[in-house]
């Protein structure tokens, strides 16, 4: 029986951990550092620094470690991977060189550039005056980005000229030398592609949605993510495999020309725009709380998934095709604001319902809140609006005080709406 370690600690990483579970061959799941709410038979936590890459090398040695899976993007930009390569390790995900495709913004559009990959018009700028002169180039509304890791919060779509010289200004009052990407704005529906990526095979998860601002209606600042909901039936097979073909396969293709070869979980944004899908970003590690969504979706085999992909071979993966997957995340009231609240986390009960656990600690036999995103509350049905249904029933029935958004998959259920009344084109 096999030993697995997930390397993070939220809500992702308990998913992949209960996935990794659901494997015959696999006996144990150690999550590093992972939380007080994601202990469980076959679950054990392990508290070390997920930054500490030759401390979780000689852990993995330890723990005779059969394979470790790694969820966070973090670890993998400081090199997890290849020191664990160095040591003879069993890891999935990519080099440290591989990574920039998350951690520098320019080197994602460098790489997309080479592919011929369609992606925003953009320029990067490091001081204060060029960035001011690079406005003047782009229409409104338009984007500005840091460039670099942000946990999901570092975009702000700017409308108008004030905005964006504010935000400038406050990007070089905190770093002289701060790299920015500005880039254009693109309109459209937007949809993210995971492709779980080894040697010599690709495989593609069902596409999901994510909601990233904070309040209802798509208001208030970006967050890491606020819900998501999967499969997208509305965004036909036929687009989503164009935006496979146009975006991720050719974007492989160039990484490997260049010999820094991708392996690992690729996270393609996709914008489909009136001119035909294009990238926003890359991750190189499932989404948050997209993972949620997509990996209960899985039926076949997840351990010996990834172990084929690293062998070199190109598995056939099962996914389920009746239900809709719908994830909301419960939060601390201030969040994205930091807070030192600790709120009482409710129990759900309810049958079809899946708690994955994030910002938790534990005290005595309760769950308290430890951070902003606390938890990703997830339900299942055969349709978007009975999915969603399902889930803010288990929510509210609890009466918790976290809060949450109220309209998890609602351009699912839009379309929806628009099929019964027979108003879809």
């Amino acid at each position: 029986m096999a030993k697995v370690m997930v390397i993070g600690s939220g809500a992702r990483e308990h998913a992949l951990a209960e996935t990794f579970l659901r494997s015959a061959a696999v006996e144990e799941v150690v999550v590093v550092p992972g939380n007080a709410g994601m202990q469980s038979v076959g679950i054990r936590t392990i508290n070390h620094d997920m930054m500490d890459v030759a401390g979780l090398r000689d852990l993995a040695e330890q723990e005779a470690i059969d394979l470790t899976f790694v969820g966070s993007e973090a670890p993998l930009i400081a090199g997890v991977v290849d020191s664990f390569q160095e040591a003879g390790l069993k890891i999935f995900g990519p080099t440290k060189q591989a990574a920039q495709l998350e951690g520098s913004k320019q080197f994602a559009k460098d790489v997309m550039a080479q592919a011929g990959v369609p992606t925003a018009t953009s320029v990067m700028v490091t001081d204060e005056v060029r960035a001011r002169q690079a406005l003047k180039s782009f229409d409104l509304p338009l984007v500005i980005k840091q460039d670099g890791l942000a946990a999901g919060k570092g975009v702000v779509i700017c409308r108008d000229r004030e905005d964006a010289e504010t935000m400038i200004q406050l990007a070089y009052e905190r770093q002289v030398d701060a790299p920015l990407v500005i880039e254009s704005y693109m309109a459209g529906v937007e949809f993210s592609i995971f492709s779980l990526v080894g040697s010599n095979g690709v495989v593609h998860a069902p596409i999901a949605q994510d909601h990233k601002r904070r309040f209802d209606n798509d208001q208030g600042l970006n967050t890491g993510g606020m819900g998501a909901y999967s499969p997208v039936r509305w965004v036909s097979d036929n687009l989503v495999q164009e935006a496979i073909e146009t975006l991720v396969l050719p974007t492989l293709t160039t990484m490997a020309d260049n010999d820094m070869p991708f392996t690992g979980v690729l996270y393609t944004g996709v914008m489909l725009t009136d001119d035909g899908p294009k990238v926003v970003e890359y991750n190189v590690r499932f989404g948050d709380p997209e993972a949620q969504v997509v990996l209960p979706q899985l039926q076949s085999d997840f351990y010996e998934l990834i172990l084929a992909l690293l062998a070199g071979e190109q598995p056939e993966a099962t996914w389920q095709q009746d239900d809709v997957y719908a994830g909301v995340v419960l939060v601390n009231p201030s969040y994205p604001a930091p807070t030192t609240e600790h709120i009482v986390l409710p129990s759900f009960s309810m049958a079809d319902i899946n708690t994955f656990y994030a910002g938790v600690t534990r005290n005595d036999d309760k769950l308290i809140s430890n951070g902003g995103r606390i938890a990703t509350v997830v339900g299942h049905a055969a349709t978007a609006s009975q999915a969603q249904e399902t889930v803010y029933e288990a929510i509210d029935a609890t009466q918790t005080t976290l809060a949450y958004r109220h309209d998890i998959g609602y351009q699912a259920v839009r379309e929806e709406n628009k099929v019964v009344s027979g108003d879809a084109n």
